[in-house]
């Protein structure tokens, strides 16, 4: 079932998600940074790393005994993929974790869909070859976010793998480049506990933001009742507030040691681009409310995925009081 089958959150327990961070790979550049980006969050959660390569198999046509292939195509493609889930390990040296290779038959998007629901992330490059390759996002960086049962990283093109061999390569040091979660009202506790976790994991500290799309893209109702930009305003220094206050819950009692929060009015996509150039993380919902409402994945979620910068983590309609201790309550 994905989260757009039912109304109710996904059951959610890092505990009971025993493939860890799940990886699609495909032996492409992309996918190699996807890789490397989940081995990191894999040592940063204390989990197991899951690299998945699948396959499918074409309906045979065989005019005559004579062109039936000496191996049957499924027996060689399954080996194919074996072939890419072990060449993973290569680019996996020095690496101090835990390593699953899986190959699994079936369209590449199906499978790590029905895989995330036992992972506890899934990670994929925003394109791939074969099975993973697609427009401008590519078929699985755009279906698995919409449909996964665990929050999803789309890897962009512009990630840089450190350079050498050893394990420090798959070690986030601290950073001042903070983990960005943006937020909407509806699904902030789910966002927040998702994000600040993430945050800990990879050392660095978390952002957290709302924006506020300007009065000319409001609905004409809502321009009627709203005459002036003094209003919005009041609107954003309001929010500023609540939003600081609980950026100071979080810093006290969470896992992350700084944490900061702003409001900001603009349009909600152009902003958390820009965001994403310089943070180490965008934490988005899978879908929005209102304005951001789309049909699978949210407009803002969407647009998001297409052009930013840096690594997006996409979250689903989580049960909260299945991810463990919320980091804003006391311990």
């Amino acid at each position: 079932m994905s989260a757009d089958d039912s109304t109710s959150p996904l059951l959610f327990d890092p505990a009971e998600r025993h493939l860890g961070v799940l990886v699609g790979f495909d032996g492409s550049e992309q996918s190699v940074q996807a890789l490397h980006y989940g081995a990191t969050m894999a040592q940063g959660l204390g989990c197991r790393l899951t690299v998945v390569s699948a396959f499918t198999v074409p309906a045979p046509v065989y005019p005559n005994l004579a062109s039936m292939p000496a191996v049957p195509e499924r027996e060689a493609r399954a080996a194919a993929s074996r072939q890419i889930a072990t060449a993973a390990l290569s680019h996996l040296e020095g690496y101090p974790g835990e390593v699953a290779l899986e190959s699994v038959e079936g369209d590449a998007a199906g499978v790590l869909v029905e895989l995330s629901a036992t992972a506890r992330l899934a990670v994929v490059g925003s394109r791939g070859r074969g099975g993973f390759l697609g427009r401008l996002l590519g078929s699985v960086s755009e279906a698995l976010p919409a449909h996964a049962h665990c929050p999803t990283v789309v890897v962009p093109a512009g990630y840089e793998i450190p350079e050498g061999s050893g394990p420090e390569r798959f070690t986030e040091p601290p950073s001042a480049e903070p983990v960005v979660v943006g937020l909407d009202s509806e699904r902030s506790e789910v966002l927040i506990t998702i994000a600040a976790r993430a945050a800990a994991a990879a050392h660095a500290p978390l952002h957290l933001m709302q924006v506020l799309p300007p009065l000319d893209a409001w609905s004409a109702s809502a321009q009627a009742m709203v005459s002036d930009q003094e209003f919005l305003e009041r609107q954003r220094e309001e929010l500023a507030v609540l939003l600081g206050q609980e950026a100071a819950r979080l810093q006290e009692h969470g896992p992350v040691a700084s944490v900061t929060s702003s409001v900001e009015i603009g349009d909600p996509v152009s902003v958390l681009v820009k965001r994403s150039r310089t943070a180490r993380l965008t934490v988005v919902g899978t879908r929005g409310r209102g304005r951001m409402l789309s049909a699978l994945l949210g407009s803002v979620s969407r647009g998001l995925l297409e052009r930013a910068e840096g690594p997006v983590m996409v979250v689903p309609d989580l049960d909260v009081s299945r991810i463990g201790h919320d980091p804003r309550r006391p311990r």
